[in-house]
């Protein structure tokens, strides 16, 4: 029995439930003409609206009127006319250009339309209200994209990283979605997956064909061939810890005794007043967040309540939500009033920060008398560990804890080089995905060792090949494709 769905298969089933044979059934919508402001909200120089779907020249043609003689569903593919935009009852609203593309040249694989005008939110919208009269309705947030998906134009990972173009702060990250969308990715999970099909495809003959002549797979010829897809199905996994840190940014986690400067400290590297200072202890009830780049690299700052006891039900609600970010920190930044003696409190919370991240202890408040950085002897600590003084209330001394952030930052995430341009798993869906194909080869490699039949063999990877069919987008279920590209933004 085999677990994947074509991409064809998806394309004829999608767009209407999770059918009871668990294959997409296919909605009507396909075949409907969508439109959308494509530019986002508010005022600017240019402003576009797309079209998809059968009759989708024409109906933009209702609302441009060109300057020449040659109507817009007669030009020819992606040539730019200039004319006259028009509202629903025909009346002029402004100049601009338009173009068509025709299926499967276009991006969606259907026929399109494109409407270029300034960048009026009125006129846009007197527009848009005329292409719904003319048999258009409103496109869905990501409907584009997936219109894209299901013609085969875009596989998923592709599609994933339209918007992680789209949603990318940093150059690095707006470089790997980049190379993901030409399918970087596709490819290498291509390789692994007709490997796979290799091995299968045989042992189904073996199975299939017991009296003809076949010389059987030698044992050690196909553990190598099991071998070599886990150490790349490996390979890849080991990825994802790196494609989140470019995608997402590194956590960096503020923690430390209330009153300490935390708040201060967030406020100093995000260059704005983000979270409320006040001398009162307890002043910070949540995490509060903000992020910041620093030489290409984008850090997401989590302040956090100080951790302490305390009666006070709201304040052990952002203690616990604290503790919650510890979870998730990529780095912590250990603050620590440089006018006090280290205290037993502090050396906890120190010793529960090296346990679970790279830490930085930051001495705050070098501005004021009293103020000094403390002394480790090497049985202190069994870790390394960095100690920047600064004053986030005047700013002397930030540029060192910038440094150091960048320093940690480079030793995970390169920006140039042979390791800058890499494949990268850069969501949880794809982790999880190659995650569960790899421990479904190993377990066929370790069938195979056990003696186990051929068949039985062949359940382990098939299921492999149905979650890289997941990865892909060859079988996938309608409820994630829908939550996929719900992410996405209308008119993309």
């Amino acid at each position: 029995m085999h677990f994947w769905l074509p991409k064809d298969a998806v394309k004829e089933h999608f767009d209407g439930g999770f059918a009871k044979n668990g294959f997409l059934e296919r909605r009507s919508s396909m075949s409907d003409l969508i439109a959308a402001v494509a530019t986002p909200p508010g005022t600017g120089g240019v402003g576009i609206l797309r079209l998809s779907g059968p009759g989708a020249a024409q109906a933009a043609a209702r609302v441009f009127r060109p300057k020449g003689t040659r109507a817009l569903p007669d030009a020819p593919d992606r040539q730019l006319l200039y004319g006259t935009l028009l509202d629903q009852a025909g009346q002029a609203l402004d100049t601009g250009l338009a173009f068509v593309s025709r299926a499967p040249h276009s991006y969606t694989g259907e026929e399109t339309a494109e409407l270029q005008c300034h960048g009026s939110p009125m006129v846009l919208s007197l527009v848009l209200d005329a292409l719904f009269a003319a048999g258009a309705r409103q496109a869905r947030a990501g409907e584009f994209t997936q219109r894209a998906f299901l013609n085969g134009k875009l596989d998923l990972t592709q599609a994933e990283a339209v918007i992680d173009l789209i949603e990318a702060e940093t150059p690095a990250a707006a470089r790997q979605a980049a190379g993901q969308l030409t399918g970087a990715l596709s490819r290498r999970i291509d390789a692994i997956y007709s490997g796979l099909t290799d091995v299968m495809a045989h042992f189904c003959a073996v199975l299939d064909y017991p009296d003809e002549d076949l010389d059987p797979f030698q044992t050690q010829q196909l553990q190598e061939a099991l071998q070599t897809q886990e150490d790349a199905l490996t390979a890849l996994l080991q990825t994802s810890r790196r494609g989140r840190l470019l995608s997402q940014g590194l956590t960096c986690v503020l923690l430390g005794r209330p009153n300490a400067g935390k708040s201060s400290l967030l406020n100093a590297l995000a260059g704005y007043e983000r979270a409320i200072v006040t001398p009162i202890p307890g002043t910070t009830r949540d995490t509060v967040e903000a992020t910041v780049t620093l030489e290409g690299y984008l850090f997401r700052l989590v302040d956090t309540a100080g951790l302490r006891d305390s009666d006070d039900p709201i304040e052990q609600l952002g203690v616990a939500r604290s503790r919650q970010a510890l979870d998730q920190a990529d780095l912590i930044l250990l603050v620590c009033d440089g006018t006090q003696e280290l205290g037993e409190e502090d050396t906890a919370l120190l010793d529960q920060a090296l346990d679970q991240a790279d830490t930085l202890l930051v001495m705050n408040k070098s501005d004021l008398p009293g103020y000094g950085c403390p002394m480790f002897r090497a049985e202190d600590t069994a870790h390394t560990l960095s100690v920047v003084g600064l004053s986030a209330k005047t700013g002397l001394g930030l540029e060192f804890l910038e440094e150091e952030l960048v320093r940690r930052a480079q030793a995970l995430l390169p920006q140039a080089g042979q390791r800058a341009s890499e494949l990268l798993l850069t969501n949880q869906r794809q982790t999880d995905a190659v995650r569960r194909a790899a421990e479904s080869v190993a377990r066929a490699g370790q069938a195979l060792e056990q003696g186990v039949t051929p068949d039985a063999l062949l359940t382990d990877v098939e299921q492999a090949m149905a979650a890289l069919g997941e990865l892909t987008g060859q079988n996938i279920r309608e409820d994630i494709v829908a939550r996929i590209f719900s992410k996405f933004c209308v008119g993309k």
